[in-house]
């Protein structure tokens, strides 16, 4: 039995087409490779959004020619895309995919005539990413992926419904839709049709919440301009079927550089959108990315972008120091903010995000939570690490509880970074 390895970098995307492939190649009789034994066919999905996803993707690719000498190495995902003669030059590498769209064939290639059309489940993960949409057309001037993801491709309706139906059926008790650009969902459709006709994310969740089984349902990253009012009722409508919670992409608060980001709104609008969630869910998580140090800005303009964040009460940021990325117009700007500059203004942004989450999980004390136990903890594993729906991490007592399991518990304390259920 040909033995097979895979290793995933970058976004849930990603890891949901390593999924795909790994459970297309056992099917055919491949097996996952377990500790140290050698690989026959190694599959490497890469990301390309910062410097340091190129230099992991190298080095990954080095580490398994290195661990598995005879194995076939197979390159796929962002960085392959952006740079196959990089890829083709490292060790091992007997082929590269270019375009995710090839994928059929290179399934094929290896012997898989029935290519299935998703996933049955998620290797090491309690809850399941369903790739809904692929492809960004939006070209900010940071960001490399419409280079390399440029077709807008969304999935049929009654696909994404049965694949999410069987992960239900097989356990998975919360379903993450995700997507290159996810508020795009259906959007090459609706060209030259009606407005009436239109199919858009808040279409497809409002199916997804007719469906039967025990699951809940989040959305991954989103854009401010696709909180849309529909979308918002949606979830509104189905408080125990939709997580309260949306990740709504920021990059920054100044104005000034949303502008030279090429970004679509400025603060105003992302915070009135923000207050639209706020004053439709109960107590809605509101999680963003936040762009420090780009070209050009000041003093000021990361004043502005910390007064937006707390006017948000954002309950996580991820802070990310600008790295210039080859080809993007932001990497070709004069104006570079030295490094030591980005990483004062990280620290500080850090430590803002960690009082803004304190607050918020403090919000929540007294209150019911459905958690989503993923996780044993402590020395003794006397206790079990979980995922809210509004997704604070939240610890409780491991006593009768088993992981992939719902527990419905009352937020009783704040400690370290989480919630601590009450006793």
């Amino acid at each position: 039995m040909p033995k097979l390895r895979t290793a995933t970098l970058g976004c849930k995307v990603n890891q949901y087409e390593t999924q795909y492939v790994r459970e297309s190649l056992e099917a055919i009789g491949y097996r996952e490779a377990v500790g140290d034994e050698r690989a026959d066919l190694c599959i490497v999905n890469t990301c390309t959004v910062t410097a340091e996803g190129d230099a992991k993707s190298r080095q990954l690719i080095r580490r398994l020619a290195r661990t598995n000498p005879h194995a076939r190495i197979v390159v796929m995902g962002c960085y392959a895309t952006r740079a196959p003669d990089e890829v083709a030059a490292l060790p091992g590498v007997a082929e590269i995919i270019t375009d995710k769209r090839e994928l059929p064939d290179l399934l094929g290639r290896f012997g898989v005539v029935d290519v299935p059309t998703g996933i049955s489940g998620l290797v090491g993960r309690q809850r399941a990413y369903v790739k809904v949409q692929d492809g960004c057309t939006l070209n900010c001037t940071f960001c490399i992926i419409p280079k390399v993801r440029p077709v807008l491709a969304s999935r049929p309706p009654e696909q994404i419904l049965a694949e999410i139906a069987r992960l239900a059926a097989r356990g998975y008790r919360e379903i993450i839709l995700t997507g290159i650009h996810l508020g795009h969902y259906g959007v090459e459709w609706n060209r030259g049709r009606p407005k009436r006709e239109w199919v858009r994310l808040s279409h497809l969740l409002e199916r997804v919440t007719r469906l039967d089984g025990n699951f809940r349902v989040r959305l991954s990253s989103i854009e401010a301009t696709e909180v849309t009012r529909e979308l918002v009722a949606v979830m509104a409508a189905n408080p125990r079927r939709v997580c309260p919670h949306l990740h709504i992409s920021m990059q920054s608060g100044s104005d000034r550089v949303l502008r030279r980001m090429r970004r679509r709104w400025g603060a105003k609008r992302f915070v009135d959108r923000c207050r639209l969630v706020q004053g439709a869910l109960d107590r809605p998580a509101l999680s963003t990315d936040i762009i420090v140090g780009f070209p050009g800005e000041t003093d000021g303009d990361f004043a502005d972008t910390c007064r937006v964040a707390e006017e948000v009460a954002f309950s996580k940021i991820h802070v990310f120091p600008f790295s210039p990325r080859r080809t993007t117009p932001a990497a070709e700007m004069l104006d570079q903010v030295p490094a030591p500059v980005k990483n004062a203004r990280a620290e500080e942004l850090a430590a803002l995000a960690a009082r803004l989450s304190d607050r918020y999980y403090r919000s929540l004390l007294g209150r019911p939570l459905q958690v989503l136990i993923e996780a044993r903890a402590g020395r003794q594993q006397s206790t079990v690490m979980g995922t809210s729906c509004r997704y604070a991490p939240v610890e409780l007592p491991a006593a009768g509880t088993k992981l992939g399991q719902f527990v419905e518990v009352i937020a009783g304390a704040v400690a370290d970074g989480r919630i601590v259920a009450a006793g």
